[in-house]
């Protein structure tokens, strides 16, 4: 029995409780909510330091043993993906302290925050699918709630079109988990990697699996499920966008690797081959779709698409190199697509706007806001030596060791467009002259220095984590190959949670 898998559901969660019952104060709201994000980051810190160093931790909550109580576990995978969170949750809420208007945060915006985290960080390290489930849920509930924080009008059409579709998802979860359950009598991933093995209809097993990863695959964003998230991300405050771009669909392609890898892998030609094909849709329609846009946060908001596609290719492949890709690749992604949304903030800050149309000329105002955008754009483009590069570079070398061909050059075409969609934000927004007439001009001069400080150290930070990523890669490489071992040869996971069945 390990208490660290709990610490990091429980300081959020904490922090979410103390929030609320300081409601009449905004200051007190937001001195908790740093504290809090510091802490989760420290406390995600210890978890990573403890499973990389020391192998699973599990804590059997109640002490009642695997399967018949509820399980935390925390393997590479999901302990680096705390771990990534902790690091996203600390930067967007330093951001929003300059990003979130007084109104917002007087509707417990800080308190909403920790609870979306607590939701993250609980389907990360959730050991039985239906308080996977659940941890949806909390994320749902708080997501929808800062999704239409404000009552804009563009904010709520948004929402509508996300919680929908969420609903939809979440009901065929539980319609899958309630079809698994009848099947196998125990819903705990790790006692469902050896009963799943004993299930004489493979057939219908494969058929959950497929409601599986449609249920996943919305709240993923993978072709054609996608089309709520471009409608939806680019709706509300920046801080809000960011931290929804970099998370909450990875939870979603987290909770395809673990079912894909651990539970479901009987039939690999049939459900892997058409998640490679979706894989291969949702790189191309993606990245098309952005290329089609002429507004900073649409254009990242498709390019969320176009990436997934990627993650969900290193699972499609199911070899060692192709999870240590699809691992690699979605740990730099959430910090990449946090910045660049975290950076379009900034950018209408001080040019009013974030139509391409209305921008211009903001690299001679601000040289070094045009060096940071370019960091993470070039490292989402796949170039060297930024993180980007090596991500892709591993799931090519796993295509080509496959001798898939097609899905090689799939991934060197949409590596060619993303950076044709950054090439064209840094022209229109950095580049060109700005526009005349002004219509939007200049607001710099109304950005104090403590504001511009607050939205600008979380993306310097994290530029500089892609940059150290890209320079030194052999840390992350090594997490990578660990979590990809673990997921390819489940037996440590299911003798850590069941204690020792081997």
């Amino acid at each position: 029995m390990s208490w660290w898998p709990v610490l990091p559901i429980l300081v959020p969660l904490t922090t979410a409780i103390l929030g609320f019952a300081a409601m009449r104060s905004l200051r007190a709201q937001k001195v908790i909510s740093i504290i809090g994000a510091a802490a989760l980051l420290v406390v995600s810190i210890g978890l990573l330091d403890r499973v990389w160093g020391g192998g699973i931790l599990v804590a059997q909550m109640g002490n009642w043993p695997a399967p018949f109580g509820i399980s935390l576990v925390a393997d590479a995978l999901s302990a680096a993906m705390v771990f990534i969170t902790g690091v996203i949750g600390i930067a967007v809420a330093v951001y929003s302290l300059a990003d979130i208007d007084r109104r917002r945060n007087a509707f417990a915006f800080h308190p909403l925050l920790h609870v979306l985290l607590t939701g993250v960080c609980g389907a990360f390290l959730t050991g039985d699918l239906f308080n996977l489930y659940v941890w949806f849920e909390v994320m749902l509930i708080a997501s929808f709630a800062l999704l239409v924080l404000g009552g804009g009008r563009a904010q709520l059409d948004g929402a509508v079109k996300y919680v929908a579709l969420n609903l939809i998802s979440t009901l065929l979860l539980l319609s899958a988990v309630g079809l698994l359950y009848g099947m196998t009598g125990t819903l705990n991933m790790a006692d469902l990697h050896l009963k799943v093995q004993e299930v004489e209809n493979t057939g219908l097993l494969t058929a959950v699996a497929v409601l599986f990863a449609v249920a996943f695959g919305i709240k993923s964003a993978v072709f054609p499920l996608f089309f709520w998230l471009p409608a939806s991300y680019h709706t509300p405050p920046v801080a809000i966008s960011a931290f929804f771009s970099a998370l909450l669909t990875k939870v979603g392609v987290y909770a395809l690797i673990r079912t894909f890898t651990l539970i479901f892998t009987h039939d690999v030609g049939y459900t892997h081959t058409a998640l490679l094909a979706v894989a291969a849709l949702t790189m191309i329609t993606g990245v098309l779709g952005a290329a089609a846009q002429n507004e900073i946060r649409r254009i990242l908001s498709f390019h969320i698409v176009s990436q997934i596609g990627y993650m969900v290719l290193g699972l499609a492949l199911f070899t060692p190199l192709a999870l240590i890709g699809a691992v690699f690749y979605i740990l730099h992604h959430i910090i990449v697509k946090a910045n660049l949304f975290l950076i379009s903030g900034v950018v209408n800050r001080t040019a009013g706007s974030f139509d391409l149309d209305a921008l211009g000329g903001l690299y001679k105002s601000r040289p070094f806001l045009g060096v940071l955008f370019l960091i993470p754009a070039l490292s989402l483009a796949g170039l060297p030596p930024l993180s980007g590069f090596w991500a892709k570079l591993i799931l090519i070398k796993a295509s080509l060791e496959l001798e898939a061909y097609v899905i090689c050059a799939i991934v060197l075409l949409v590596g060619l467009l993303t950076l044709f969609s950054m090439t064209k934000i840094w022209h229109e927004a950095f580049w060109k002259p700005r526009p005349v007439p002004r219509e939007n001009p200049f607001a710099a001069a109304v950005v104090g220095r403590r504001e511009m400080a607050l939205l600008m150290t979380p993306i310097v930070a994290l530029a500089s984590l892609t940059v150290a990523i890209g320079l030194y890669a052999e840390p992350l490489m090594d997490l990578s190959a660990q979590a990809a071992a673990q997921l390819l040869d489940p037996s440590d996971y299911v003798r850590a949670v069941l204690g020792g069945v081997p």
